[in-house]
């Protein structure tokens, strides 16, 4: 299995071979201990999505409490704006999540970067935080490294906990993702999980995205780079 090579100011953190065949001497393997069994991976993915959409359901079943228990205008209509966003919101994190975790179509076909810059826009449309400057042009590429692409977007945005800009960058084979904000870092959970660093049973529903993404590594045959700068982290994937 690939893993990401992470770059900081103080130098190489962990290198390891980008090849699925290949590893270096004194680069880090993926042991039994590290892997998650295919029964663990789907459990692990399925609580991640319930997770993304649960309180958002909550907010529609406490709208519809309010239409049934008042007769209010003002909270009525509050009411409705609350399911309303709330649906809005969920149906968007379920569309993203189609893609980035599920099949979304046959297998083998590809998938256009205009439809996944739609779902990137619909998802980041809430985020008061980060704002998406998606530059990559509206090409078809292999299902596989459009997931890849939409999972590194979500690593990204985990780099910018304070808030900032998100540069989706798409040239040839290369994907490059910037995170740009105050104090914007690779969480250290993570750094973990894309170095192999991490015990399967250690990864939660949270921590199973970047290991999912080392799977796309793999299966789209690509590496990782990961740069740190100054308020700024830099994702770089490319065979």
């Amino acid at each position: 299995m690939p893993f990401a090579m992470i770059r900081t100011g103080a130098g190489i953190r962990k290198a390891f071979s980008r090849g699925v065949s290949r590893q270096r001497e004194g680069d880090a393997t993926m042991t039994d201990s590290n892997r998650l069994n295919d029964l663990q991976l789907a459990s692990l993915i399925g609580s991640r999505i319930c997770h993304d959409i649960i309180s958002l359901m909550g907010n529609i079943g406490n709208g519809m409490e309010m239409l049934e228990t008042s007769q209010d205008p003002e909270i009525r209509r509050a009411a409705l704006d609350l399911i309303a966003n709330s649906g809005r919101r969920a149906a968007n994190r379920l569309a993203y999540a189609r893609l980035a975790f599920g099949a979304a179509g046959s297998l083998g076909d590809d998938i256009s970067l205009g439809d996944a810059r739609a779902l990137a826009e619909n998802l980041l449309a809430d985020d008061k935080r980060a704002t998406l400057n998606w530059r990559a042009p509206l090409e078809n590429r292999p299902k596989a490294v459009v997931k890849l692409l939409l999972n590194l977007l979500l690593i990204a945005r985990e780099c910018i906990p304070r808030g900032g800009e998100l540069v989706v960058d798409v040239n040839g084979d290369e994907m490059v993702l910037t995170a740009k904000g105050s104090r914007a870092a690779l969480p250290e959970k993570l750094v973990a999980v894309l170095t192999g660093e991490m015990a399967a049973e250690r990864i939660d529903a949270h921590l199973v995205q970047p290991y999912y993404t080392l799977l796309l590594l793999q299966e789209a045959n690509y590496g990782l780079d990961v740069e740190q700068g100054e308020d700024e982290i830099v994702l770089r994937a490319a065979p």
